[in-house]
């Protein structure tokens, strides 16, 4: 029977979906696998060579093991993983980078400005002033490198500072317009559009709490009320997305539509598998049950992704 070591938890902000993820995968997946779920802790070496499992599914979240920080601890041990490489996860983490590649390949992101808390950088009226003429307001701040909407504020120019300082523990943080608009995601699976989904979040914005509470009641659309041509349109931002970076296995992009037009905000390239988790969702729509979607991305595992 092949052997299967998931890792979930890690040190992130994330953690805690990161092991919702790791307990739903591990549910599914020792139907038909020998299986174990491990932290990314100091212990991690000294059990995969007790456990010598055959490939790697990563249920991180977050820094560290979506930034290509794990997956290049797993490519020096040869070890066959799941989802993104190295530098396709790095670059997805990245929001700046990603969002530089993507307006390079003609998809629209929202405007942006990197901001560091230092000497350069005050934060002033002149600062906000500038914010003002360059992505007007509302404006969206949040980490360039942490995922499921964590430290993320939607500001206005009067809480502008409050909330930047905040972020301060960040050193640095992106800072983009606000696009107002319909909450679409598009998951892809590997050279597939698997499909798209809307969100309806009854709080301000699509966040943390509207992600993974069922208490938010976020009202999930399928299939997508988007026109054919639209719909058509959307997919294949998404699964240009995906290629550009070159990304591998499962990943969700997350846009805006607005007056016609998409805004990709941010490509995730390890989407949860929580009960509550987006592509999952979409994969039963589309008739692929959980475990069909888990198996797809376990016989996809490899080295040098």
């Amino acid at each position: 029977m092949k052997k299967i070591l998931i890792l979930g938890g890690g040190i992130s902000k994330e953690r805690k979906i990161s092991l919702e993820t790791a307990t739903q995968v591990n549910k599914v997946l020792k139907r038909g696998f020998k299986t174990v779920i491990c932290e990314p802790n100091n212990d991690l070496i000294k059990k995969i060579k007790t456990f010598k499992p055959d490939l790697i599914f990563n249920a991180l979240h977050g820094r560290f093991g979506e930034d290509g920080y794990i997956q290049s601890i797993l490519e020096k041990l040869k070890i066959k993983y799941t989802h993104s490489g190295v530098i396709s996860s790095f670059l997805a983490m990245n929001k700046i980078l990603s969002k530089e590649i993507f307006i390079k390949n003609n998809i629209l992101t929202p405007k942006f400005i990197k901001f560091s808390f230092n000497n350069d950088q005050k934060i002033s009226i002149k600062f906000i002033k500038r914010i003002e003429q360059r992505l007007k307001f509302p404006v969206v701040i949040k980490p360039i490198n942490e995922g499921s909407s964590v430290d993320v504020y939607i500001c206005t120019k009067k809480n502008l500072i409050t909330n930047l300082k905040k972020l301060k523990k960040y050193n640095e943080i992106i800072i983009e317009s606000y696009i107002a608009g319909r909450e679409i995601q598009v998951a892809i699976l590997g050279k597939k559009k698997l499909g798209a989904i809307e969100l309806k979040p009854k709080r301000k914005f699509y966040d943390y709490k509207a992600k993974y509470s069922l208490s938010a009641k976020t009202e999930h659309i399928l299939p997508v009320e988007l026109e054919k041509k639209k719909l058509d349109e959307v997919l294949n931002l998404a699964l240009k997305a995906h290629k550009i970076l070159g990304c591998r296995g499962v990943t969700r992009s997350d846009f805006k539509f607005y007056k016609n037009k998409f805004y990709l905000l941010e490509l995730n390239t390890q989407p949860g598998m929580t009960k509550l988790s987006l592509v999952p969702e979409i994969a039963a729509f589309r008739g692929i049950s959980f475990y069909k979607l888990l198996n797809w991305i376990v016989n996809d595992a490899s080295i040098n992704r």
